[in-house]
């Protein structure tokens, strides 16, 4: 059964790498820092790769972040591999835990988690499934 995990989450990018620019894109390297509250509570670390094209509102994105938590009072960690595009303003984001990535009392996790900002804020959304504890 699939189960929900809501609350917000801090995030600081820090530079890894000068941003290169070449045919018309600027590439650049970020570390990522992120501390969760809510339901899914805990620190993510990460890296980020982008990439920024010279149209308005168009650039990509991936990331590896591992996450380690208590979701619902269960402690580990697992990892969320982040693919994002935007087309002219238009956003596509996918955030999934890499399959069998899970530890502790997440081993077995499964999900994917949805992003939204309103006002400056970071607010997350988690549909994930876990076995229940034996």
């Amino acid at each position: 059964m699939t189960k929900h995990a809501t609350g917000t989450f801090e995030v600081q990018m820090k530079a890894q790498s000068q941003d290169e620019q070449a045919g018309g894109a600027t590439l650049a390297r970020m570390s990522l820092d992120k501390q969760f509250s809510g339901d899914l509570d805990g620190t993510g670390k990460g890296e980020m790769l982008s990439a920024c094209t010279p149209t308005q509102g168009s650039a990509g994105y991936v990331a590896i972040e591992r996450v380690t938590a208590t979701l619902h009072g269960r402690a580990g960690s697992f990892v969320l591999q982040h693919s994002g595009t935007m087309t002219r303003g238009e956003q596509q984001l996918s955030i999934t835990v890499v399959p069998d990535s899970g530890s502790g009392q997440l081993a077995s996790l499964s999900g994917t988690l949805a992003i939204r900002i309103a006002d400056g804020k970071h607010f997350y959304d988690f549909a994930y499934t876990l076995p229940e504890e034996a």
